[in-house]
């Protein structure tokens, strides 16, 4: 009689191991820290950005995240405007929007992309002087009002 209980005992824990693992997703697959992997690369700090350019030129070291890379870039809107290198942070909003909805929260985290976007944007103003970094500032704000409204 004690055998049997024993075995019992052991069969329903297996059994349940077994019956998850037959019903996993892939989303159940990816790692657990997911937000947070998303959430320190759609930050509005340079070394945000930089690692998630960092990520993007190593995208099967995240394969296990099944995180979205696509982008359309700056989507109807000219990825280089006036000669200003935009697309890269384009692609960086779109990983944002894509990946959040993706995960069902999109809104909560919506403002903090477009913030983003325009520090991005902004960064890439930085590089020039005068009344060049003026109109790369202009278009940069545009673009942000755009994706505010829009996006």
């Amino acid at each position: 009689m004690h055998r049997r209980r024993l075995a019992t005992a052991l069969a329903a824990p297996a059994l349940a191991v077994v019956t998850a693992l037959g019903t996993a997703t892939a989303a159940d697959a990816a790692p657990a820290d997911k937000a947070q992997v998303l959430s320190s690369w759609t930050q509005t700090s340079a070394s945000s950005h930089q690692s998630w350019n960092a990520a993007r030129a190593n995208q099967s070291a995240w394969a296990a995240y099944g995180f979205d890379w696509s982008t359309d870039y700056c989507s109807s809107s000219p990825d280089n405007p006036f000669g200003f290198p935009f697309s890269t942070s384009c692609a960086r909003h779109d990983f944002g929007y894509r990946n959040y909805k993706a995960m069902g929260t999109f809104s909560a985290h919506k403002s903090r992309i477009d913030s983003a976007f325009y520090e991005d944007l902004k960064r890439v103003c930085a590089g020039y002087g005068g009344a060049t970094r003026t109109a790369c500032n202009s278009t940069a704000w545009t673009y942000y009002q755009a994706v505010r409204a829009f996006g």
